[in-house]
């Protein structure tokens, strides 16, 4: 379909970036200002008919047709200027994307206003994987019942939020279609048979914690016969999406944003 099928290339300057793959976190304000896309903050009810709510930053396509949505979840950092890049290039490449603010609660109430990191950091330990989930679910209803949306979402998470994309899948919400791990620790073996959507995990060769768990979680997924597929990066770090100014990460952003983007073409559409 059109709407995922043929990126949209941003205007490319050395201070934005490398064009084609989201900004690293030197370059992402840059990318954003210049950005073409429409975006915008959005408050969401955590569960319906609730008036408790979360903020999340949604950026639209330029497209003719619906598109599908893909969530986006933050860094154990939080919803930072980074992660709104990450969704913006999303929708560069043809997506509805949302990124949710899944530290609203726990903050005080939904806010646009972007945490320190050690802030975010501390934060974080008090949302656990139910209230994640119920986050993600939230801004992929709202989403999907976008009249430009497609009814099908795919989910993608960096750090915490490549942990929390895995968890997702587990959870197995309504329309969910594909989860994309970006160097996030895989979800319980014992949880596992409740995946029905294929995951892809994108890792950095020297990021040992995370990696070990890569072996058990394909053993299992293939034991229950559920698609897992994976791509280790050698050299590249923990967080290498982010962190592009290291020449290894950088190499391995431009290999694994294109995996993500056949990914998601192959599974929502």
């Amino acid at each position: 379909m059109e709407s995922a099928g043929a990126s949209v290339a941003d205007p490319g300057s050395t201070s934005q970036g490398t064009p084609g793959i989201p900004a690293g976190a030197s370059d992402a304000a840059a990318r954003l200002g210049a950005s073409p896309r429409h975006g915008e903050w959005v408050k969401v009810a955590w569960e319906s008919g609730s008036a408790d709510s979360l903020m999340a930053w949604v950026v639209y396509p330029e497209v003719k047709q619906k598109a599908p949505v893909v969530v986006v979840v933050h860094e154990i950092f939080g919803l930072s200027t980074w992660v709104r890049g990450v969704a913006d290039q999303l929708a560069a490449d043809g997506f509805i994307a949302i990124a949710p603010d899944l530290l609203s609660r726990v903050r005080g109430g939904p806010s646009s206003d972007e945490l320190r990191s050690d802030s975010a950091t501390k934060l974080i330990r008090g949302v656990n994987v139910a209230e994640m989930n119920r986050g993600v679910a939230a801004v992929a209803g709202y989403g999907m019942s976008l009249p430009a949306a497609a009814k099908k979402y795919g989910v993608v998470g960096y750090c915490w939020g490549g942990s929390a994309s895995f968890n997702h899948a587990v959870f197995n919400n309504k329309g969910l279609g594909a989860a994309v791990v970006y160097y996030g620790t895989s979800a319980p073996r014992d949880s596992m048979p409740r995946i029905q959507a294929p995951v892809l995990g994108l890792y950095g060769g020297n990021d040992a914690r995370v990696n070990a768990t890569i072996g058990w979680a394909d053993s299992t997924m293939k034991a229950l016969n559920k698609s897992f597929t994976y791509s280790i990066f050698d050299g590249a770090g923990h967080g290498f999406l982010r962190a592009q100014d290291q020449p290894a990460n950088l190499e391995a952003a431009k290999k694994a944003w294109p995996q993500t983007l056949a990914f998601f073409r192959q599974h929502l559409k």
